[in-house]
């Protein structure tokens, strides 16, 4: 593979001095200079019209992207250049649903049905497992994957909600954060009213973080009675924040859910007036007609993860094409990565692309370019951040991505909607910026030190180890 070009201007910046808590981040303070021109790359600007600029350029100020600049227009003078040339500069990616501390946890268990890896398999390790530092490493090992694939923005929902906080502010990653609710016993909270009563302190602290967006969750009506699940919306709507729960991604789901609170999930959502716009509904593979048509009306979104869907043995591809039929805001999420079991979230538009054509035998399903913008523009609507991420249109925060094309696989380029959907991998991506900062530098994470970070992580491998062990040993005991 071609090596990610260095960006010579960047070199005579140095780093400056960490000034985390963290003691392995390496780069907080701003290395990146107040003004930057990224130019001379196939601009994907991402807005209603899908405007594509040639040889295009971005300007950066501060946070902002402050102008765009075709090919013939003049650029401003005495302003440091990032030369873009033969590389696709695109939106940052927006992955709409995972639990980045689960990185831990990759390959644990696989190859069995969801609610099997869930009860017999995560929820026993993470019983015993799930602790501040844990949440917080394993945080950071799941930042360092995302921003090296492109992804900068990822919605969040896990338990230790400080620690995610904490960690994904020091990686330089933009997520959506806050507490979750359980109907059972958490590794943070006894209950889902001790974690909520804590909630309101949190969203206050983070209102206006330039990064970090406070919302809350409730992880699912199988796991949670719907008082808590109320609850937690109820505490998200009050900030006009994110709320985030799972939704029917097992065909059974739904009767166990109408079984236990009389209702199945999405009239009980709208009985409580939680979908409205800015609510992500997770997976929603076995929506129905009328399941959809409920959702328009009220506005919310749904992440649509078919790769962790396909890998846990869904039997159907989620009505995606339906959903965006009925106008409502889809984006893509790529689940943990204990059921992914990778954040790349190219890899999931290449997933997503294929899936629906085969599940209809019809090549015309999901177009590239419908694809690309359910993980940028598509994504952000799903969270209720289109104002301020997911297109490279003025005024929007400097969220940018650098593509590099100048390898075979890539060459030559006919379409970018084609490359980026069906053909670019995570390694292919040789610059981020979130929020105007740079981020990713030559294929490098500059905001922490990769290879310790990477230590720490295999440090826990031996404690997961026994900790299964343990638990499988108790499960295959016979009763006495």
């Amino acid at each position: 593979m071609t090596p990610h070009p260095t960006h010579t201007f960047l070199l005579a910046i140095p780093l400056a001095g960490s000034a985390c808590s963290g003691p392995e981040a390496i780069g907080q303070e701003e290395s990146t200079p107040e003004r930057l021109l990224i130019d001379g790359g196939t601009v994907v600007v991402m807005d209603d019209a899908g405007t594509i600029l040639e040889g295009g350029g971005v300007l950066v100020e501060g946070d902002r992207i402050a102008a765009l600049f075709d090919r013939a227009a003049p650029r401003p003078p005495d302003i440091p250049v990032l030369d873009a040339a033969g590389q696709l500069v695109i939106p940052g990616l927006v992955n709409t649903h995972g639990h980045a501390a689960m990185s831990l946890l990759r390959g644990l268990a696989d190859d069995l049905p969801l609610m099997t890896w869930l009860e017999e398999n995560i929820f026993p390790a993470e019983a015993a497992l799930v602790a501040p530092d844990f949440v917080y490493w394993g945080t950071l090992l799941s930042s360092i994957e995302m921003l090296k694939s492109g992804t900068t923005t990822f919605a969040d929902m896990y338990f230790f909600r400080d620690e995610v906080a904490r960690a994904t502010i020091e990686a330089g990653i933009r997520a959506v954060v806050g507490p979750n609710v359980i109907g059972f016993p958490a590794p943070d909270f006894a209950t889902a009213e001790d974690s909520l009563r804590e909630g309101a302190a949190f969203m206050e602290r983070y209102q206006d973080h330039p990064t970090l967006v406070p919302g809350a969750a409730a992880h699912a009506f199988y796991t949670t009675p719907l008082a808590p699940v109320r609850a937690a919306f109820e505490l998200a709507d009050r900030y006009d924040a994110p709320f985030q729960i799972h939704v029917v991604e097992a065909r059974d789901e739904d009767d166990r859910i109408e079984a236990a609170i009389g209702m199945r999930t999405i009239p009980a959502l709208e009985s409580i007036g939680a979908l409205r716009p800015g609510t992500v509904l997770a997976h929603g593979t076995y929506l129905t007609d009328d399941d959809i048509a409920r959702i328009a009306a009220g506005g919310a979104g749904v992440s649509h993860n078919p790769e962790s869907n396909m890998k846990l043995g869904a039997d159907r591809a989620a009505p995606v094409t339906e959903l965006l039929s009925a106008g409502v805001a889809v984006g893509l999420g790529t689940d943990g990565p204990a059921s992914n079991n990778n954040l790349d979230m190219f890899t999931e538009m290449d997933t997503a692309a294929k899936l629906h054509k085969f599940a209809a035998g019809d090549p015309t399903r999901l177009p590239a370019e419908t694809v690309f913008r359910m993980a940028t523009i598509g994504g952000a609507r799903v969270l209720g951040l289109q104002d301020r991420i997911g297109s490279l249109e003025v005024g929007k925060r400097a969220d940018i991505v650098l593509v590099e094309t100048r390898r075979a696989g890539l060459t030559p380029l006919y379409r970018p909607y084609s490359h980026l959907v069906y053909a670019v991998h995570g390694s292919d991506v040789s610059t981020v910026l979130v929020n105007g900062r740079i981020v990713v530098e030559a294929g490098e994470v500059t905001t922490l030190d990769e290879a310790a970070v990477m230590k720490k992580a295999r440090g826990f491998a031996d404690e997961v180890r026994a900790v299964t062990d343990r638990v499988r040993l108790e499960r295959e005991a016979p009763s006495p």
